[in-house]
Parts: C-alpha cells; sequence; structure tokens
C-alpha cells in the first residue's frame, strides 16, 4: 500500500522545497517525492496523512552515546524524588544505575529523540541493555562524526568531550565534558538531516509545526526540533504530538 504523507511545504533537500508537497512510501521506502497533486492522480488509492508546517527528512543525532550512555533520563514515577531532567555527574554516580536501569533509561531517552524528529543516531554503544534499547527502537545507528573526541569512559575520566548542541547539560563529574541535549536544529536542516529524501531511501521523516512560508530553514533553527509534531521511522508513525 502507498501512503502519501503530505505537508504545507516539503524539503527534501535532494530537491527544491515543494510547496503543498507528499512523500510517497511503500514498504518503507520512498517511491516519490513530488506536488501532492500530482502523487494523489498517480496514487488514487493512496492512504493520505495530512500535516501542518514542514515536512523534512529525519535528523540525526551526532552524540547519542554521550546522550544514553552518560546521562540518566528519570521515569515520571521517580520525578518526586529525581526530577525531570537527565541525571549527570555526581547526581548519576549517587544513582549508580544497574543493567536494567540503564536500559529503561535509554528507552526513554529514544522515546525523547523520536519526540524530537530524530531517526539516527551515532554510537557505539557499550552497555548491553542500551544496545539492546537502541537495537529495537530502529533507529539507524551511525559511526561517530568525523573529528569527535571520544566519550568519557563510564569511570568519568578526565578530558574534554565534544562539541555539543544548544540545550546541553553541564556533567560536573567530568571538567570539560558535557551531555548534549536533544534538539540538533540549531546548525541548520541541512546539517542535521540524516540525508535527502529521494525515491529509494528508508522512509524516515520528520514533521514541524512551524511556519511554511518565508525562510522555512531559518524558521526551523528558531522553532528548534521541540516542535516536532510527528516523526515516521522507515515508514512507520512512531511518534505523534498530541
Amino acid at each position: 500500500m502507498i501512503v502519501l504523507h503530505r505537508a504545507d511545504l516539503v524539503l527534501p533537500l535532494a530537491a527544491p522545497p515543494l510547496p503543498d508537497g507528499a512523500v510517497a512510501v511503500r514498504d518503507g521506502t520512498v517511491a516519490a517525492v513530488g506536488p501532492y497533486g500530482e502523487l494523489a492522480a498517480a496514487h488514487p488509492g493512496a492512504r493520505v496523512r495530512a500535516w501542518r508546517g514542514v515536512l523534512t527528512p529525519g535528523l540525526a543525532h551526532p552524540h547519542g552515546r554521550l546522550l544514553l550512555e552518560h546521562a540518566y533520563h528519570p521515569d515520571p514515577r521517580e520525578a518526586d524524588l529525581l526530577g525531570t531532567a537527565p541525571l549527570t555527574g555526581a547526581a548519576l554516580a549517587a544513582l549508580a544505575p544497574d543493567e536494567a536501569r540503564w536500559g529503561a533509561s535509554a528507552r526513554r531517552g529514544l522515546q525523547r529523540m523520536l519526540a524530537h524528529g530524530t531517526t539516527a543516531l551515532s554510537g557505539p554503544f557499550g552497555r548491553p541493555s542500551v544496545r539492546t534499547a537502541v537495537a529495537r527502537s530502529g533507529l539507524a545507528v551511525l559511526p561517530p562524526p568525523a573529528g569527535t573526541a571520544p566519550a568519557p569512559p563510564d569511570t568519568a575520566g578526565p578530558g574534554p568531550g565534544p562539541a555539543v548542541p544548544d540545550g546541553a547539560v553541564p556533567d560536573a563529574a567530568v571538567p570539560g565534558f558535557t551531555v548534549p541535549g536533544f534538539d540538533v536544529l540549531g546548525g541548520g536542516l541541512r546539517a542535521a538531516a540524516h540525508g535527502p529524501l529521494a525515491p529509494g531511501v528508508r522512509a524516515d521523516l520528520a514533521v514541524f509545526e512551524v511556519p511554511a512560508d518565508g525562510d522555512a530553514e531559518a524558521a526551523l533553527r528558531s522553532g528548534g526540533a521541540a516542535r516536532c509534531t510527528a516523526t515516521v521511522l522507515a515508514g512507520r508513525l512512531v511518534h505523534r504530538r498530541r
């Protein structure tokens, strides 16, 4: 079955912007990208998902290991005791999560990534429970970006960490080391996108509630990935903001 993801503006990156554009998805793969009218005429029996705002390729988080293996994401049921922000540094060391708790934390972190339009993240992952959570999530795993300094060891050794996106959380246990935030759009869509939307690639899409007229890429940078309203991973709708 063909599914047409229609939006006020589609930014394929591999082609010019498409006002009232659409992405046709078949079996988890992009089948076509073009004006909605043309794709609807070519696929009269297609299911249509209509989105408000700007549709883009899924985003790639360049510091997945730091976010999942050097920060603990509390369960909402732990909020009274631990708060809601990721735990790092001395607070993380005091908590000393076991493998089961690390796996649960990673699943919550991955859900927040999906809620920010992320469909790929960098590894590698050293903790077995985190590796399992990432594998089950379906997110694509990428090698670390070229020139990125390695993450500090789990024993919190010295040395600076890599440059990280806006919204980062300082880690007091490691001088100069910072755990990144979830928003990767601060450097612009082209830097954050996992890859362009084109026929034959995996159907990883994100939709953001930002103005579709004017400078849409500037609106994405300004609004940030928290404006994500939907994330599609290999053709599956895995996040939809209520």
